[in-house]
């Protein structure tokens, strides 16, 4: 049952981007304040070229820490190397995937437009919805 639920069903299409200049701290307000794991970077021409997640967040509390200056541009910090998703992909793909990786949430996209962002929690969402 779950192979036939698609990413498309439960993917969130709301989706807070950021750009590659966006100030660091500016970054992790936006996280928290939409509640998401993380936020696609893109460029001027609405093209993917990063993710910023949790885990890059946790890396600029580490640099703070040691170089005791705060801040920064989204770039030195975004992952580049990503795991992209077709919206049309089966949810079951899809939890393969995460269990592969300590990463929370993925770029959707249909042909070569970002559609979505898909997370493990909408992962188990669709499992709740075939109880």
């Amino acid at each position: 049952m779950l192979a036939n639920l698609t990413v498309a069903d439960y993917m969130s299409q709301h989706i807070v981007t950021l750009s590659k200049d966006t100030d660091v701290l500016e970054a992790i307000e936006k996280l928290i304040k939409h509640r998401i794991t993380s936020a696609p970077v893109i460029d001027e021409q609405g093209i993917l070229i990063g993710m910023f997640s949790e885990r890059n967040g946790i890396n600029v509390v580490m640099k703070t820490s040691y170089n005791q200056t705060m801040g920064g541009k989204v770039s030195e910090f975004m992952s580049t190397d990503f795991f992209r998703v077709d919206s049309e992909s089966s949810i079951l793909d899809v939890a393969a995937e995460f269990d592969k990786t300590p990463t929370r949430s993925f770029p959707v996209f249909e042909d070569i437009d970002l559609v979505g962002v898909i997370s493990r929690i909408d992962v188990l969402r669709a499992l709740l919805s075939v109880k």
